[in-house]
C-alpha cells in the first residue's frame, strides 16, 4: 500500500511540474489546448458531482457551460469587470441548476436523462435564435481576457496559467466537498435513497444540492470557456458537447475525484498526440471505451484502483505462503 500511495505521490509531483514549464516547451496552439483542457475538466467535475457521487443522471452540463459562457461574455460587452461577471455565471447556474433538480425529485434514470436532455436542446434553441440577446448565429466577438490588481492575462502562457490556478482552486473545493458531511450525504443517497431517508438524511434538499451545485460548477468553466475561446456561438454547446462532457467522466471513472481529469485528458489532449492516426482515433477512441465499459465501468481511475487491490491480493497470498 505505501509503495502504491508513493507511486501517485511521484506521478502527481511529476504531473504538476510538466504542467508548471509548460510555457517552456509547448507551442502556443499545444498551451490552448491544456488550458482548454483545464476549463473542460471543471465542468465535468461539476457533472462528476451530480452523477458520480449524488447518483442523478444529467445531460444537461454542456447547457450550464454556454449559459456560464454567454452570461459572462454579455456582461463584460456590458461594462462589468471579469470578476464580477464569472461570479454572477455561478450564481445564476446554481439557481437554474437548483430548479432544473425538482424533476429529480419525481423522476429518475433515464426518465431524468430525457428531462435534462430536453433542457440542453431548449437552452441551444434560445442560444441560437434569440439573436437580440446572443447574436444568434453569428456569435460574441473579441471577448478580452481578465486582468487582475493591474496584471493582464492576455497572452496564451498567462492565460494558461490563471486556468490551470482555477482548476486547482476547485479540485481542492471538491476533495473538501467530498469529504464533508454534504460529500457522505451525495454518496449515501447514491447508493440508497431509502436507507438515506431512514438515516435521517433530507433527499429532496441533497438532490437539488447536487443539480445545483453540479450547475454552478459547470457555469463556472464556461466562465472560463469564454476569455479562453474569445468567440462563442451556439454550436458549441449543442448535445454533443454534453455527451462528451458526460463520457469524460465516464471514461475516467465517475464517482473518483481525479477521474474527470483523466476523462478529460483523454478526450482534448489525446488526439493531439494521436494526429499520426489521421481520421483512426476516433475509431480506437470508441473502440477502447465500449471494451473498457464492458470489462471495467467504473472508468481508467477503478481500472487503476483494481489493478492495485489485485496486486496487494497476490502479495498478501504469496506472504500467507
Amino acid at each position: 500500500m505505501a509503495s502504491a500511495g508513493l507511486v501517485r505521490g511521484t506521478l502527481a509531483a511529476v504531473t504538476v511540474v510538466v504542467l508548471a514549464a509548460g510555457p517552456e516547451f509547448l507551442r502556443p496552439s499545444q498551451l490552448y489546448l491544456v488550458s482548454l483542457w483545464a476549463v473542460t475538466a471543471i465542468a465535468a467535475m461539476g457533472l462528476n458531482l451530480t452523477l458520480g457521487y449524488a447518483g442523478q443522471i444529467s445531460m444537461a452540463q454542456g447547457a450550464f457551460v454556454g449559459i456560464g459562457a454567454y452570461t459572462v461574455a454579455l456582461l463584460m460587452q456590458a461594462g462589468l469587470g471579469f470578476f464580477p461577471a464569472f461570479l454572477a455565471a455561478g450564481v445564476l447556474c446554481f439557481a437554474v441548476g437548483w430548479l432544473l433538480g425538482y424533476p429529480a425529485l419525481r423522476v429518475q434514470h433515464h426518465y431524468l436523462a430525457f428531462v435534462t436532455l430536453a433542457f440542453t436542446t431548449l437552452v441551444y434553441l434560445l442560444l441560437r435564435n434569440e439573436q437580440w440577446l446572443t447574436n444568434g448565429v453569428y456569435g460574441i466577438s473579441g471577448i478580452q481576457r481578465p486582468t487582475a490588481l493591474g496584471f493582464a492575462f492576455g497572452t496564451a502562457a498567462r492565460f494558461y496559467y490563471f486556468c490551470l490556478g482555477i482548476m486547482a482552486l476547485f479540485l481542492g473545493a471538491m476533495w473538501w466537498m467530498i469529504r464533508s458531511p454534504w460529500g457522505r450525504a451525495f454518496m449515501v443517497l447514491r447508493e440508497n435513497p431509502v436507507r438515506a431517508l431512514s438515516l435521517g438524511v433530507d433527499t429532496r434538499r441533497y438532490t437539488l444540492l447536487a443539480f445545483a451545485i453540479g450547475s454552478a460548477v459547470g457555469g463556472f468553466a464556461g466562465g472560463l470557456f469564454a476569455p479562453l475561446v474569445q468567440f462563442l456561438e451556439p454550436n458549441s454547446f449543442s448535445l454533443g458537447y454534453s455527451l462528451s462532457l458526460l463520457l469524460m467522466v465516464i471514461v475516467g471513472g465517475a464517482g473518483y475525484l481525479f477521474g474527470p481529469l483523466v476523462g478529460a485528458a483523454v478526450a482534448i489532449l489525446l488526439p493531439d498526440f494521436l494526429r499520426f492516426t489521421e481520421g483512426y482515433y476516433l475509431l480506437l477512441y470508441a473502440a477502447a471505451v465500449m471494451v473498457l465499459m464492458a470489462f471495467c465501468p467504473q472508468g481508467l481511475i477503478g481500472l487503476s484502483e483494481r489493478w492495485q487491490a489485485n496486486r496487494r491480493a497476490r502479495l498478501a497470498a504469496g506472504g500467507e505462503r
